[in-house]
């Protein structure tokens, strides 16, 4: 009911044109960042797809179709949110044959109590901090005033970059440091030119109750 009237019409792709171009390059970089392999331009990628050979691998194409599908559900309906009844997930078997479409199931929740209000988050939740990038103690601070949590530790992937337990010597110097100096500084790997955002994740004491508060990871736009 909630995808009544909705209509799909084809467009059939031409590498000439520069916005189908400008679309698949994108599409292409994203899935390049999530696997580590260099990202093209535009350029680049026109060249690309100019040589590509049709070719149908039959289970490939059937999944990649079945996403497609959900994925015309999220940028066709712009006008209304969707319930997640209106999804599905999709199990395959092409050797059986078998096909089976189903309603997918709610992301685990995980309940918080910020400033004195519940909050019900999930794995596809982050605290989103776009102000820059701010020093180490600012970034702490940023917690307090708004959050009113202390924080007693900020680690990013397998690296630590502040705890309560550190070398206090260690932490004087970090504080005055930007967050993406202190990344460097810590793993000893310079962040690549074209990277915006860094994830942290925080353990977090509410400054009133000093209970330890579960938050989702944080997306911290530096650039």
């Amino acid at each position: 009911g909630e995808l009544a009237g909705f209509k799909l019409n084809p467009i059939e792709f031409d590498k000439d044109l520069d916005d189908h171009m400008l679309f698949v390059t994108a599409c292409s970089n994203l899935r390049a960042l999530n696997y580590s392999i260099p990202t093209e331009d535009t350029h680049r990628s026109r060249a690309i797809a100019g040589r590509i050979i049709p070719a149908i691998a039959t289970t490939t194409a059937l999944v990649t179709g079945l996403i497609c599908l959900e994925l015309y559900k999220i940028i066709g309906t712009p006008q209304k949110e969707l319930t997640i009844e209106a999804y599905k997930n999709g199990f395959v078997n092409l050797a059986i044959p078998f096909m089976t479409l189903s309603e997918p199931t709610a992301p685990a929740t995980t309940k918080a109590v910020v400033k004195g209000k519940e909050w019900d988050w999930t794995a596809w939740d982050s605290l989103d901090m776009n102000m820059g990038d701010i020093t180490l103690q600012e970034f702490i601070a940023h917690f307090e005033t708004e959050y009113n949590l202390d924080v007693s530790m900020i680690s990013h992937g397998v690296s630590i970059l502040f705890s309560f337990f550190a070398n206090k010597k260690k932490l004087a110097e970090r504080m005055k440091m930007k967050m993406s100096e202190v990344v460097e500084n810590v793993t000893k790997k310079e962040l690549p030119s074209n990277q915006l955002f860094l994830v942290f994740e925080l353990i977090a004491n509410d400054l009133e109750t000093d209970e330890e508060v579960e938050l989702p990871y944080v997306k911290f736009r530096f650039r």
